[in-house]
């Protein structure tokens, strides 16, 4: 479990075959590595990766098909990922409760500065877009953020100039793909609503 709020920005520096996923080589940057053991998770761009191999500030991650098909930013050598370890009970919860499992693949309509902010407006998947509210969470690439409007698929946020600065949200532009991923919180109501009403196939 996370909370959506990067503690640093690694970059993807090799990536080698593995049956039909991959081996992620990702150097951590400043990310403080003294309390992560092989097994422990690390959220790569809003992606849960179990940590496999350390060597200094490099760690290795092993990524199935599965999860490569559903994200996007994990192939890419050179790339910047967005870092945050797991939770421990003892840590502040400053944003809200993250999975590290993406819902859908959003597309960037907009990413422009807006006097002291940016803006950012992204277009949800069919599957995904109704659980996304006003005033509610949403994960863009690893980092939680609060929705300030939604139109439809469509949905924009403020990001302040600090978010900018410690995330690789920065380098995203008209066309840009993001993993997205729902507050829980709307799966659960889902789930219990679809229980009462005696459909258990839910929308996604």
């Amino acid at each position: 479990m996370f909370s959506g709020i990067v503690a640093a920005v690694g970059r993807i520096e090799r990536t080698e075959p593995l049956g039909d996923g991959l081996r992620l080589t990702v150097d951590v940057g400043g990310l403080d590595l003294s309390d992560v053991a092989i097994g422990d998770s690390i959220a790569n761009s809003g992606v849960c990766l179990t940590v496999i191999e350390r060597d200094g500030d490099r760690v290795k991650f092993d990524v199935s098909r599965e999860t490569l098909d559903c994200s996007v930013g994990l192939e890419q050598v050179g790339g910047e990922v967005n870092l945050e370890k797991a939770l421990s009970l003892s840590d502040r919860l400053g944003g809200h409760l993250v999975t590290g499992h993406v819902d859908g693949v959003g597309e960037v309509l907009k990413f422009a500065p807006l006097a002291e902010s940016y803006e950012l407006v992204v277009r949800a998947p069919d599957a995904i877009a109704g659980y996304i509210a006003r005033k509610g969470s949403v994960t863009v690439n690893g980092v939680s953020l609060t929705v300030n409007a939604v139109e439809g698929r469509d949905f924009s946020i403020n990001l302040i100039p600090h978010t900018i600065e410690v995330t690789n949200l920065k380098h995203l532009e008209a066309g840009s793909k993001v993993n997205l991923e729902i507050d829980l919180i709307a799966r659960y109501v889902e789930r219990m609503m679809a229980w009462r009403d005696g459909d258990e196939t839910p929308a996604a």
